[in-house]
């Protein structure tokens, strides 16, 4: 058990990193107002703990650090982290804080300070969201200190309860990490990803940890004949550059896996390889020539995936990203995904906004337009999802036919660029041509696709394309010519979630709905993972007990090398050797791979994880997936 001793070691620790951080570039005088906020924020929170038994002032010491080290801001935003939690924790008021420190300090606290309200619009935790990001309206340097804030809470969350931590790692992978992905702060959005999945689902999150490191020691003799070949041919090109490798992060290998279906193995790629060169002014070559350069060596020395090229060089991201993107297949057979990238570029993309200055204010007007749109919004309008929508999610340029660009959120429809356009295209739109093809307008466009859309006057929207819809015009223009003719949407109350059908033995959150009943979810439902970022107090502890006498629906997938009577193999296993009744089945061939979907009941996990280790051992089976 650690003594007070312990206590102030650690503190002294802390303090000295945070000073030794913030030394550089800086006066002694803005030191001395530094370890002048330092102290104030010691005395302020004497006597306070965490849930971990470490005095609490060490919290904002290590937010301040991070403010200082990880993000590169200025003196006032770390004197603001330090006094960050003083008005909302302590007796000291925001009127203190600006005679000690200005009226800029007090503004940052008084922005990250969480309002006490008797009443909320939304929720508690919606409204502190809302307060927030309304704060980019005058100074976007409080959503960078409240990231901060976010990562070193997710940092030390062991020590909270597990429901805690549901609901905290729900508002970080909600919330957080996707903005922290929209302003360019790459590093900070991959950690609190991988934090939020490690917290949500400890022992998924370990296995795939396991699996990365075990396929990492595999490869470890290929990558570094691959890292000595590339660095060698780039030095014989007189190319100076920092050439290495990093595993993709468990987070997005998760995520791929979910999305995709794949096995961890089926992944690619697993590892990244990024080339930076350094930035030489006496080169009289651009950074893109330069990037060519290198790429075109890279490809005489490994076979290059057709359409891999990606170039964030010209078409950089919104945040500012820039690099040119490709990938290769490795002598181990894997495809490879290579990044190369100026030194300039690798300081834009691991400071993002911060980094990028006046090169945000694009952005961060959009954030504002669409914010006061919003800003009378009810919880049915979904406030928050509309926010996620359009501001986090990675963007796509798609052109209309006369070469006009049009910038959707990654994964928009033909309808959201139906009304991104103009309102009365989208509210008429019946059909479109992508790329020349006819399309359905629930296609979801791809980057760099050449749109037509085609109208009619008697077309109008459809309650489905709330179903599909991305972006938060399409959505409020939808939801309202539906309201209009008297069509809203209504919701039902489930036990147990339909969409991901948890089983006893699954890691699994309850949510009490404003009714009193409990509706339970699998803890990496999408589902349930929004619900923690927006009504995380309705978590509850829930556990699902077996009870032989009750039975759930589970559909699996089984692929496999067609052959003679494989399917009566299959259903002889399900229904003869483990006797239960299939309820469902579908079946397709294609050049003799055959894909089996089987619908039947089971009482536990442990009794699927049976099921479908039967199966597996069947003759010429190659993959068998629990489907959600």
């Amino acid at each position: 058990m650690q003594t007070q001793e312990d206590f102030d070691r650690i503190l002294e620790e802390r303090r000295a990193l945070l000073m030794e951080k913030a030394a550089a570039g800086r006066s002694e005088e803005e030191l001395s107002r530094i370890r002048e906020a330092y102290e104030f924020a010691r005395k302020a929170h004497e006597g306070q703990y965490r849930k971990s038994g470490h005095p609490y002032i060490i919290h904002p010491v290590s937010v301040a650090t991070i403010v200082a080290d990880e993000l590169k801001l200025g003196t006032n935003p770390i004197i603001a982290a330090l006094l960050h939690d003083v008005v909302e924790d302590t007796d000291y008021t925001i009127e203190e804080v600006r005679d000690r420190f200005g009226e800029d300090v007090a503004f940052l606290v008084r922005v990250v300070t969480k309002q006490k309200k008797t009443v909320y619009e939304m929720s508690k935790q919606l409204d502190n969201f809302k307060q927030m990001l309304d704060s980019i309206n005058y100074d976007i340097r409080a959503l960078l200190i409240k990231l901060a804030d976010r990562l070193h809470n997710m940092r030390t969350l062991d020590s909270m309860r597990p429901e805690k931590q549901m609901k905290i790692a729900g508002e970080t992978d909600y919330f957080y990490a996707p903005l922290a992905n929209r302003l360019g702060l790459y590093r900070v959005k991959t950690e609190l990803e991988n934090l939020s999945l490690r917290f949500r689902t400890p022992l998924e999150y370990a296995e795939l940890e396991g699996q990365i490191a075990a396929f990492e020691e595999e490869n470890r003799e290929t990558m570094e004949q691959f890292l000595r070949q590339v660095r060698g041919r780039l030095e014989e090109n007189g190319i100076k550059a920092r050439v290495t490798c990093k595993n993709r992060g468990v987070c997005a290998i998760w995520r791929k896996m979910q999305l995709s279906g794949l096995a961890f193995r089926q992944v690619e790629p697993l590892q990244i390889v990024s080339i930076v060169f350094e930035n030489n002014p006496d080169r009289l070559i651009s950074e893109k020539n330069q990037c060519l350069e290198i790429y075109s060596v890279l490809t005489d020395l490994y076979k290059e995936k057709p359409g891999s090229l990606v170039n964030y060089v010209d078409s950089p991201k919104e945040n500012g990203y820039q690099a040119i993107h490709c990938k290769v297949m490795c002598t181990n057979g894997r495809w490879l995904e290579v990044h190369v990238a100026s030194e300039r570029m690798e300081y834009n993309s691991a400071l993002g906004c911060v980094a990028a200055g006046k090169g945000v204010e694009h952005w961060v007007e959009n954030f504002k337009a669409v914010l006061h749109d919003i800003a009378d919004c009810s919880k049915e309008d979904g406030f928050i999802e509309n926010v996620v929508c359009n501001f986090y999610n990675d963007d796509i340029t798609v052109f209309t036919p006369k070469g006009h660009s049009v910038v959707l959120p990654k994964g928009a429809t033909v309808v959201d660029m139906a009304y991104e356009i103009h309102t009365d295209i989208g509210n008429h739109a019946k059909y479109a041509r992508i790329n020349g093809l006819l399309a359905p307008l629930c296609t979801v466009l791809k980057r760099g696709d050449r749109v037509a859309i085609g109208t009619e006057r008697e077309a109008c929207p459809q309650r489905e394309w709330l179903e599909f819809v991305k972006t938060y015009k399409a959505r409020k223009a939808v939801t309202n010519y539906l309201r209009k003719i008297g069509a809203e949407r209504r919701g039902s109350v489930y036990r147990l979630c339909p969409e991901c059908r948890p089983l006893p033995g699954d890691e699994v959150s309850g949510f009490k709905n404003e009714n009193g009943t409990i509706t339970v979810h699998k803890r990496n439902c999408p589902t349930a993972i929004s619900l923690s970022a927006k009504a995380g107090d309705s978590i509850v502890p829930v556990s699902l007990q077996v009870d032989r006498g009750k039975r759930f629906p589970v559909s699996i997938r089984v692929r496999g090398v067609d052959r003679d009577k494989l399917l009566f193999d299959l259903v002889k296993v399900i229904s003869v050797d483990l006797d239960l009744p299939i309820d469902g089945l579908e079946i397709t061939v294609k050049d003799c791979i055959a894909d089996c979907i089987f619908g039947f009941e089971v009482c536990s996990v442990e009794d699927l994880t049976a099921v479908m280790t039967c199966i597996s051992q069947v003759k010429g089976v190659e993959e068998v997936k629990r489907k959600s």
